[in-house]
């Protein structure tokens, strides 16, 4: 009968995730919901939050097998709110302005400027959404230089994915390196200090060898030549870029929570512990310094607070928070109520073999559909097998894998924004343009993690 519940219930997991994902954007958390319900029936523990019961007087024991990860959901919500009062106030479109003065400076080599910069503007906005505004100035200064757009476009997306696990303000980042801390003796600023520069030369990287192995010009693309001939596709206009008046303001502010984020947490880390029994720990600095940011955007640009609620960033943040409430919970369910059994298969394969974490956790990433709710729902099975520092950092990187299923938000955007018709999906789903260079990307970045890592840790 174990047997059977066991089967049961991992055909309700993956069918409640394959669902969710034929369906789509908020439809993925919907489906999760429904999964959670099923494995309820089925005999699994159900809790919102982590039920607390006092062992000896003195410490605390969590029973439950699953609940909802609120800590890297408020953060989500917190980031993308700042992010989106940003975006009011003209600061998201006067940072693409930027960029896209980089680019048109190096047309060429678009597909090496290109991903650094998505990479940058995740890292510093902890998320990857940045990228799909973006998307439209690669297209651009692709096309004036007749190169295909597929190209820069793919490795940008997959870099503005794999940014999030370089990001210091990143739901991900945060809750690994909380996780590090009571574990080991490995913080937040080790963790960072292997995943910046391993991510940051692996997008280098791959970015170069496409640029140097793109030899087809756009007009050689037959589908562009289709779309020509048939007038839907039109010469590039540019207008003239002018700045709202609080645009530059609202970057600084921006900037400037992003940076006391980072030093904030630097200072109470285990390792540094500068600010020793700090009163406000890491997560709530970084709730609480978002929200101030997001008030203080809103009064030095005198941002329509109305219009907030209605800005592209916050729509695709609040659907990822739904997401993940929902996939990361029906997940935790599943592992801890079969920890036990998962634990005794996988111990001694993953210390004989790290590396295989990755394999894990870049196959979990294409179906959870995020780095904050993998990592959530995969890492506890490393620290259960009692793996390595190094090797659970030198895996984090795969996490990134959102780009494998042609379904991701970043993704849809990039092949809708390319009017030349060259970033296309194909009919047998994993044959699109961002499969192998986010494959690379990942490979190459989980390589020199390990090799830090081994240096670092």
């Amino acid at each position: 009968m174990d047997t059977f519940l066991f089967i049961l219930q991992t055909v309700i997991l993956f069918g409640a995730i394959f669902l969710g994902v034929r369906m789509g954007g908020i439809g993925i958390g919907f489906c999760a919901g429904l999964g959670v319900l099923l494995l309820g029936i089925t005999g699994l523990p159900v809790r919102p939050f982590p039920v607390l019961i006092p062992a000896n007087g003195d410490t605390a024991a969590s029973l439950g097998s699953g609940y909802i990860p609120f800590d890297v959901v408020a953060i989500i919500m917190t980031v993308i709110g700042a992010i989106a009062a940003m975006q009011v106030a003209g600061g998201l479109d006067l940072l693409v302005h930027w960029a896209e003065k980089v680019l048109r400076k190096h047309p060429k080599h678009i597909s090496i400027y290109a991903p650094v910069i998505s990479w940058l503007l995740t890292i510093m906005c902890g998320t990857g959404n940045t990228s799909i505004a973006l998307c439209p100035v690669i297209v651009e200064v692709a096309k004036d230089s007749n190169v295909r757009p597929s190209r820069p476009l793919a490795i940008s997306v997959v870099a503005s994915q794999i940014g999030i696990t370089a990001s210091p303000i990143s739901a991900a980042v945060v809750w690994l390196a909380g996780q590090l801390e009571d574990k080991t003796s490995i913080g937040y600023v080790q963790l960072l200090a292997v995943s910046i520069p391993s991510s940051l030369a692996a997008v280098i990287l791959i970015g170069i060898i496409m640029s140097v192995t793109d030899k087809k010009p756009l007009d050689a693309d037959p589908e562009y030549q289709r779309r020509l001939a048939a007038g839907t596709v039109t010469p590039p206009t540019h207008t003239q870029f002018v700045a709202k008046k609080g645009a530059l303001a609202s970057v600084v502010v921006f900037l400037t929570g992003v940076v006391l984020i980072c030093v904030y947490a630097i200072l109470i880390s285990d390792n540094i512990a500068v600010i020793k029994s700090p009163t406000i720990d890491r997560t709530a600095g970084i709730i609480g310094i978002m929200l101030a940011v997001g008030a203080v955007i809103v009064l030095v640009s005198k941002a329509n607070v109305a219009e907030i609620l209605n800005v592209s960033t916050f729509k695709a943040g609040m659907n990822a928070a739904i997401c993940i409430i929902s996939v990361a919970w029906l997940d935790t369910i599943y592992v801890n109520g079969h920890m036990d059994a998962i634990q005794a298969a996988s111990s001694s394969v993953l210390n004989s073999y790290p590396w295989l974490l990755a394999v894990v956790l870049f196959v979990a990433s294409a179906l959870l559909y995020s780095q904050a709710s993998t990592a959530k729902a995969m890492m506890p099975i490393a620290f259960a097998a009692s793996m390595s520092p190094v090797a659970i950092v030198g895996s984090f990187a795969a996490v990134s894998g959102l780009f494998v299923l042609p379904t991701y938000p970043t993704l849809l955007a990039a092949v809708q924004m390319d009017y030349t018709g060259t970033t296309r999906i194909g009919k047998y789903v994993f044959n699109h343009p961002f499969f192998i260079p986010g494959v690379a990307t990942i490979a190459v970045a989980v390589a020199l993690a390990f090799g830090l890592g081994a240096l670092i840790l």
